[in-house]
């Protein structure tokens, strides 16, 4: 093909080569986003509801232990209905749930706040998965860290959104909107991959093939890989039987218990240290959220340069700054926000690039995003219902950032000694 035809017929490749990046930041937006939704308008549900500050740590709470006790039904489910009609389902169960949720009762609020938590754990495993089977190896830090950059902008999103809406329509239809975004996402998803294999069956192929990931022709490697065998003579070793597997585990526990603890309570604490209204107290902690994004990319221009045990320690000194500085001057939240946040976009980044690091296939790369992702969110689970109990306990909020930090040194010491062998 020559002339213009052939002009028009590459650059019509060249635009459907942004279809499955762009698509995937839309799917991500909905992979935190509507865990931190009900944080700015708390105060107004635990009144209407009459919840106390124990229950409602629960809607943090619950979908991230979701992540951890649905983890081996998210990998079922990707082993037999295969990423793309996984994530469909994902964005399918997020839309259900936060539908749910919205119906102003205790018990729709957790029923469809654990629904919620087992459809984003779906995309939580799936996602990395997709990164590695669509991108070169030089290049699977930059996209993973606009895959975690794109889960905090959704964060920063319903930070910044909800309590205003709330204050127009109350807060019901304040967390029920964000489920537009699955609606935008899911709609994407089918188009950049095709109605059929979005939702109705997969495609499978006995024999290994070179493929060009659509990832690489949009950073422009050109890159033509081998999708490994799935009859390969060589088994990887399973997840658990590696040391190293378990130590990632614990510093993604140590990084997950910290967000979550802090991205529950932090307007309330901006509230009561500093005397912010709600909506000011919502839009202030979105400072957290989107600062991740300069962590997230960041990290994997260091990871070019760094070994990976250093970006670590350096992501733990940087997030130390945020407990410490909310315990002994809160005045000065936005200074710490700032690291803090850069250091949580950082942190998660660099967990997700030591894991496509070592893994030696698809199959191997499930297996490891599932097992530290489920262990790591079990941990991160804690931190919103033991933030909020010692709060409640003590009526302070010295015992919450004191716990907040031995979680952050957890990740930094456990993360550091665990990737000392990763190049």
């Amino acid at each position: 093909m020559t002339g213009a035809a052939g002009d028009r017929a590459r650059a019509g490749l060249r635009g459907a080569a942004w279809l499955l990046p762009a698509a995937i930041v839309l799917v991500a937006l909905n992979l935190r986003g509507p865990i931190v939704a009900p944080a700015p308008v708390i105060g107004d549900i635990r009144v209407d509801l009459g919840l106390t500050a124990t229950v409602a740590g629960l809607l943090t709470t619950i979908p991230v232990l979701c992540f951890a006790l649905a983890t081996p039904f998210a990998s079922w489910v990707i082993a037999k209905a295969d990423p793309e009609r996984a994530l469909s389902l994902s964005l399918v169960i997020v839309l259900a749930g936060t539908v749910v949720r919205s119906t102003p009762s205790a018990a729709s609020l957790l029923i469809g706040t654990a629904i919620i938590g087992i459809g984003i754990t779906i995309g939580n495993v799936v996602i990395p998965v997709v990164i590695r089977r669509d991108t070169s190896p030089e290049r699977v830090g930059l996209v993973t860290g606009v895959y975690t950059s794109a889960l905090n902008v959704g964060s920063m999103i319903t930070s910044l959104g909800t309590a205003p809406i709330a204050a127009a329509w109350g807060w019901p239809v304040a967390i029920a909107v964000w489920g537009v975004l699955a609606v935008i996402a899911g709609l994407a998803w089918t188009y950049a991959v095709g109605g059929r294999a979005a939702w109705l069956r997969p495609v499978r192929s006995s024999e290994p093939v070179p493929v060009t990931g659509p990832i690489d022709q949009v950073l422009g490697t050109g890159a033509i890989r081998t999708i490994p065998s799935s009859t390969a003579p060589v088994e990887p070793v399973r997840p658990a039987r590696r040391l190293i597997t378990w130590g990632l585990t614990l510093a993604f526990g140590g990084q997950a218990f910290s967000y979550y603890a802090l991205t529950a309570w932090i307007p309330t604490l901006l509230h009561d240290e500093i005397g912010f209204s709600k909506a000011s107290s919502g839009a202030s902690s979105s400072v957290f959220q989107i600062l991740a994004v300069v962590g997230a990319l960041g990290v994997p221009v260091l990871a070019a340069r760094w070994r990976p045990r250093a970006i670590i320690s350096l992501v733990a000194f940087l997030w130390l700054a945020m407990p410490l500085g909310l315990l002994f001057a809160p005045q000065l939240w936005l200074v710490w926000s700032v690291l803090g946040g850069a250091a949580q976009g950082g942190g998660i980044t660099v967990i997700f690039i030591v894991i496509v690091r070592i893994v030696s296939s698809d199959a191997d790369a499930r297996r490891m995003s599932a097992f530290v992702q489920g262990g790591g969110y079990l941990l991160g689970s804690a931190g919103p219902l033991v933030a909020g109990s010692l709060h409640g306990a003590t009526g302070a909020w010295t015992a919450p950032l004191l716990v907040v930090l031995v979680a952050v040194l957890t990740l930094g010491i456990v993360g550091t000694i665990a990737a000392r062998r990763v190049p």
